[in-house]
């Protein structure tokens, strides 16, 4: 390992192979040398094989067997394990959002093939909803009351007309100054309006949203409705056939197109640094790797990182979908923090052999929230019961950490923990953030979204 790399990439985990990917890109436009070249060079170090990354991207049936259960025979009346796809990071992909345009800017779309999630819900009063989000839902929604009813379309009708650029439809109000509680006080909306609107619709995690600009949470509400619009099915949300696996697999063969080169099944990475602590290079089986920076997760460099938190999570295997989703073969349901009595939401995720990731019949469900107890079967208890019979299920937790040090001073980049909700707009804002630290510029995701289309059956 004699020659020097501009970034080494530590794992193939989902946002360090989009990061590879977006700089593997960028590097045939912006200058990056090395020696004469005009691209950038990667190294990728994995710990296992390129399907395994911070725990786990996605795994088949008997290692899930393995790490539950001690033993890789999963029962029979589970069906094939070769049919399993299991995502431990499970989240759909909104239609408009941050993650499809840089699959569309970076390419990958041409090794990838997605379709439409069924369903979208809200927990409320008990009961699971589908949520609204357009003024026409809004007036057929059984959520809200006749009069709350014609509140919410007014508010609905002036979230679709809001133009940033546009001061005739603001009705008077600078939205980075109006916080989103004064907002919704203008429309009169009750609290059980508010839950769905700001959880359901915005996907706010918890309520501090309330007491800040309400910019951010029109722009969320704009891209959920939006993302609706897209495809004209029963949710914001697309999915990969095949199950997230394939997002870093697609990724990791782009930046291989563009010069990037792997070493696998590498054990004990260390990154190394010079006297003035910068990163010089990784080292692993007594050979050293020289680089100028290092990609990775929290784990390659623990003493960079403080936990800020835990998720707890059920893993389901069932043979039927959630109850009351209209017999939806894949769907989010988000359970408000304030329906549970929580600080933050739980969140319902199921996908099936619709999207090949289960044998036929099979539905695989996740029950996911960031943990309050040291008890996740009796925290994740409000979710699981909304799932209906299962054949099996899972429990764990995992702790979350972010990076604590200084990228300038370094040049190490460390990537946060996934944390328990269901959809990647969270995920890519670390991974954009990482990509300005890194090049010191704003990534452009202006780019022509019809480039992308979710595949049919």
């Amino acid at each position: 390992m004699d020659e020097e790399y501009d970034v080494i990439v530590l794992g193939t985990g989902l946002k360090e192979c989009i990061l590879s990917g977006l700089l593997s890109v960028d590097g045939l436009k912006v200058n990056f040398f090395i020696f004469v070249f005009v691209f950038v060079f990667f190294l990728f170090f994995e710990k296992s094989n390129v399907r395994r990354s911070f725990l786990l991207m996605e795994i088949i049936i008997p290692q899930l067997w393995k790490r539950f259960r001690g033993s890789d025979k999963p029962p029979a009346h589970l069906g094939s394990s070769r049919d399993y796809n299991v995502d431990m990071i499970p989240k759909f992909i909104m239609a408009n959002g941050a993650l499809v345009r840089v699959l569309i800017h970076t390419d990958v779309t041409k090794y990838l093939y997605f379709k439409a999630v069924d369903g979208s819900f809200v927990y409320n009063k008990g009961k699971i909803h589908k949520v609204p989000a357009t003024d026409m839902e809004a007036l057929k929604s059984p959520l809200m009351g006749i009069f709350e009813k014609r509140r919410a379309r007014k508010f609905f009708i002036y979230v679709q007309d809001y133009n940033e650029d546009d001061p005739k439809t603001h009705e008077g109000m600078d939205l980075t100054r109006v916080t989103t509680r004064e907002l919704i006080a203008k429309y009169g909306l009750d609290d059980n309006t508010v839950d769905f609107i700001g959880h359901a619709l915005a996907l706010h995690r918890d309520d501090r949203y309330l007491h800040e600009p309400a910019l951010d949470t029109v722009k969320r509400i704009k891209l959920y409705s939006e993302s609706l619009a897209r495809f004209a099915g029963g949710s914001p949300y697309i999915y990969p056939l095949y199950g997230l696996g394939e997002l870093p697999q697609a990724f990791a063969r782009l930046s291989a197109v563009y010069g990037g080169t792997y070493m696998l099944n590498k054990p004990e990475c260390k990154v190394e640094f010079d006297e003035e602590g910068k990163v010089i290079g990784v080292t692993s089986e007594g050979e050293t790797a020289k680089c100028k920076k290092v990609v990775c997760d929290p784990s390659y460099l623990p003493n960079k990182v403080r936990k800020v938190g835990k998720v707890a999570r059920a893993i389901a295997i069932m043979s039927h979908p959630i109850q009351n989703t209209n017999d939806s073969h894949s769907a989010q349901v988000i359970l408000p923090q304030k329906q549970l009595g929580r600080k933050s939401d739980m969140y319902l995720f199921c996908c099936s052999y619709s999207h090949n990731v289960a044998p036929k019949g099979k539905f695989i469900a996740f029950v996911s929230t960031e943990a309050e107890t040291d008890h996740p079967e009796t925290e994740l208890k409000p979710g699981i019961d909304l799932l209906g019979p299962v054949d099996e299920i899972f429990f764990e937790t995992y702790d979350r950490y972010e990076p604590v040090n200084e990228p300038s001073l370094d040049n190490c980049f460390i990537s946060t923990s996934y944390d328990a909700t269901t959809h990647f707009e969270s995920t890519v804002v670390d991974v954009l953030n990482m990509y300005t630290l890194i090049t010191g510029k704003v990534l452009d995701l202006n780019v022509d979204l019809s480039a992308a289309s979710a595949a049919e059956e």
